[in-house]
C-alpha cells in the first residue's frame, strides 16, 4: 500500500507540521504492516528523504501569481483570515497521476494546499482514491480558510454561508468587490463530483463539515493529530528554567506571540484583557510575583504593559527549545476564538503542562476541563483570568493537572494509535476500489 501525502510544505507552519507528523507516524509504524508512506510538498525545509520537494518551472509560478492577483483585484473583506482561490492549475496534478499509473501512489492523502499546490479543477480530476485531512475550513467554504470569527456577544461564528451555500443574497456586509468566495465555492461544486473521504482532527471541524452544503453527504471521520511522545515529554522544571535563564521561584505563564493582533481569531485582545484583570485579582497574594513568557517573537521596541514582567524567547526553530519552555512554565494559555486542534496544545500536554483555553472549537478535544487544565467560558476575559488563577493557586493541584495532561497525550495522540486509524481507513478505501473499479 503506497500512500502519498500532499501538502504545501513539510515543517513550515502549523498545518504542514501536523501533516508531516501524520506522515512520520505512518513511516515509523506502518511499514511492518505493508504500508509505505511518502510526502510531496512544494516547499521542502526538512532533510527527510521520505519527503519530495519541488514546485516546477519558475515562469509558471510567476504567471499563476499574476493571474490570481488579477482575479482578486477589488476584493475586500472584513474577515482577516487567508483567502485562497486555488486557480489556475499548477501542473502538479499531472505529476500525481503519473505516480499513480506507475504504482507509486495507490492513494493520495491531501492536506493543507492553499494556492500553490493544486487547483480546484486539478483536485477534481485526480483518478486515484483520495483522503483529505482538513486543517481548517477552506475545503468546504469559499476562498476563506476560516469563517468570520465570533463577534463580541457571540459564543460561535454567525457566518453560516458555508451551510446555506454562497448566494448573492447572503453575502456579508463587510465584503466588497467581486464575490471571490462565491466564485471559489461554485468551482468546488462544479468540479468535485466524486465525494472524497474527509478526515477532521477535531470534532468541531467534523461538525462544521457535516453541516456544510458542500460536504454534508461526504464520508467524514475524526482522527486526531499524533504527537511524538519521546520528543515532547516532561523535563525537570528547575533545570529547564536554569537552562533558559528564567526565574526559579516565580509562577510562569506561557503563551504564543502577541504579534497576531490583526487577526481576531487568535484572541490576543481577550488575553490582554484577562491579564489586566489577573493583575488586580492576584494583588496581595503570593501569585502577584507571576511573570510571563512569550515565544514566537523577540522583545519589541516598546513592550506592552501587561502588569507583569515579560520574558521574550524569540522565534524558536527547534523542538528542544520549545520543549524546555513548556517544561519551565506552570501553565500554557491558548486564547483563540476559533481553532481546529493547535499543535501547541498537544505539545504542552505531552510535556506535562496544564493548558487554559476557551471552551470552543477543537480546544475542547485537547483540554479535559479541571483534569488536564481549564476551559474558560467563551469569550470572557474574567473567566479566562479566573481559570489561570485556579491552575496556579495550588501547586499540588497544578502537578496533578500536569500528570493527567501527559497521560491524555499518551492515550489519545500516540503516533502508533493514529497511524493504525489511518491505515485502517486507507485499507477500507483501497478495498472498496478493488471491489468496485471505476
Amino acid at each position: 500500500m503506497n500512500i502519498l501525502h500532499l501538502s504545501s510544505s513539510d515543517i513550515s507552519g502549523g498545518a504542514p507540521r501536523a501533516a508531516y507528523r501524520i506522515h512520520r507516524s505512518l513511516v515509523d509504524h506502518g511499514y511492518s504492516n505493508g504500508l509505505h508512506s511518502q510526502m510531496r510538498v512544494i516547499n521542502k525545509l526538512s532533510d527527510d528523504p521520505t519527503v519530495i520537494g519541488g514546485q516546477g518551472a519558475e515562469w509558471r509560478r510567476l504567471l499563476r501569481g499574476v493571474a490570481r492577483q488579477a482575479c482578486r483585484r477589488g476584493f475586500r473583506s472584513g474577515n482577516p483570515t487567508r483567502h485562497s482561490i486555488a486557480w489556475p492549475a499548477t501542473g502538479l496534478g499531472r505529476d500525481l497521476q503519473q505516480r499513480h499509473r506507475k504504482g507509486h501512489a495507490d492513494l493520495v492523502n491531501l492536506h493543507w494546499l492553499a494556492d500553490s499546490t493544486l487547483s480546484i479543477e486539478e483536485i477534481g480530476r485526480l483518478p486515484m482514491p483520495l483522503v483529505w485531512t482538513l486543517h481548517d475550513q477552506w475545503a468546504f467554504c469559499g476562498a476563506e480558510h476560516y469563517t468570520s470569527p465570533p463577534g463580541p456577544n457571540e459564543s460561535s461564528s454567525s457566518d453560516q454561508r458555508f451551510v446555506l451555500g454562497y448566494k448573492p443574497s447572503n453575502r456579508p456586509h463587510h465584503e466588497f468587490g467581486p464575490d471571490l468566495n462565491r466564485f471559489t465555492y461554485q468551482r468546488k461544486r462544479l468540479h468535485w463530483r466524486r465525494p472524497i473521504q474527509i478526515v477532521c482532527p477535531s470534532k468541531w471541524l467534523a461538525d462544521c463539515a457535516r453541516r456544510s452544503a458542500l460536504m454534508a453527504r461526504w464520508p467524514i471521520t475524526v482522527i486526531p493529530y499524533p504527537i511524538d511522545l519521546a520528543t515532547w515529554s516532561p523535563l525537570d522544571q528547575s533545570q529547564a528554567r536554569a537552562l533558559l535563564q528564567l526565574p526559579l521561584d516565580r509562577p510562569l505563564v506561557l503563551f504564543g506571540a502577541m504579534g497576531g493582533t490583526a487577526d481576531p481569531r487568535k484572541g490576543a485582545d481577550l488575553l490582554l484583557n484577562a491579564l489586566q484583570r489577573l493583575r488586580s485579582q492576584l494583588a496581595g497574594t503570593p501569585l502577584e510575583k507571576l511573570e510571563l513568557v512569550v515565544f514566537g517573537q523577540g522583545r519589541p521596541t516598546q513592550p506592552p504593559d501587561l502588569g507583569f514582567p515579560i520574558h521574550y524567547s524569540g522565534r524558536l526553530h527547534d523542538d528542544i527549545s520549545l520543549r524546555l519552555l513548556y517544561a519551565a512554565a506552570d501553565v500554557f494559555i491558548i486564547s483563540s476564538r476559533q481553532d481546529n486542534l493547535p499543535n501547541t496544545g498537544l505539545e504542552a500536554h505531552a510535556c506535562g503542562t496544564p493548558v487554559v483555553a476557551f471552551r470552543t472549537g477543537g480546544l475542547v478535544d485537547i483540554v479535559d476541563d479541571r483534569i488536564t487544565g481549564v476551559l474558560a467560558e467563551p469569550f470572557d476575559p474574567v473567566s479566562l483570568a479566573t481559570a489561570i488563577s485556579w491552575v496556579l493557586e495550588d501547586p499540588r493541584r497544578r502537578r496533578q493537572l500536569g500528570f493527567a495532561a501527559r497521560a491524555r497525550a499518551e492515550q489519545r495522540w500516540n503516533p502508533e494509535r493514529v497511524a493504525s486509524l489511518y491505515q485502517s481507513l486507507y485499507g477500507d478505501l483501497l478495498g472498496m476500489q478493488h471491489s468496485n473499479p471505476r
